[in-house]
């Protein structure tokens, strides 16, 4: 595989089907076989069983998120984050946590660059409260990943409006586009 990315035409939205299992053609990384970067970028999507009595901590955790972006906004940059979408749910009087995360590098650096920072400011991460999670995970990031690989639901189809497209060169874009809009209020 070439260190070269093949550049994208992100000017027409793309689709693309993923087969059964999530991998279009086998290639191992650190940890594993390697998800295929998608129209959408990379993600994927964790469900789980939450361990009994903590939902209300899984909310807190997303108020907590919610307050330490507002006051250290690039907080989770490292991650190169496009989205994180967290649901709970029940099936049959159990209740089930989804993690859906779209980011921009591949698997094992995303998954190791979330360990390193949880670590880096002795923080937990909301995994902690799913069953069957590591104890150790952080300084086993093997396990960590053994526990997201084994809650994995692949995709079978991703689309991207603005096709592999990373969220530095959209933060760029609109940049631009902010500066060019107010030379043109000045000239008038």
């Amino acid at each position: 595989m070439s260190d070269m990315p093949e550049k994208k035409d992100w000017t027409k939205p793309a689709a693309m089907a993923i087969p059964k299992g999530g991998f279009l053609k086998k290639e191992e990384g650190r940890y594993g076989q390697i998800y295929p970067k998608s129209p959408a970028c990379y993600g994927f999507t964790i469900i789980a069983r939450i361990k009994p009595g903590s939902e209300d901590v899984i909310r807190q955790y997303g108020k907590t998120i919610e307050e330490t972006i507002a006051g250290l906004p690039d907080a989770l940059a490292v991650l190169k984050l496009h989205y994180l979408r967290w649901v709970l749910f029940d099936i049959k009087g159990d209740v089930y946590f989804m993690y859906q995360g779209i980011f921009d590098t591949d698997f094992d650096k995303y998954t190791e660059d979330a360990v390193a920072l949880f670590s880096k400011y002795g923080l937990t991460t909301v995994f902690e409260n799913l069953e069957g999670f590591p104890a150790d995970w952080k300084t086993n990031t093997p396990a960590f990943v053994k526990f997201v690989r084994e809650h994995q639901r692949p995709s079978f189809l991703e689309y991207g409006e603005y096709p592999y497209v990373s969220a530095e060169e959209i933060k760029k874009a609109l940049k631009l586009k902010d500066a060019f809009s107010k030379m043109l209020d000045q000239m008038q």
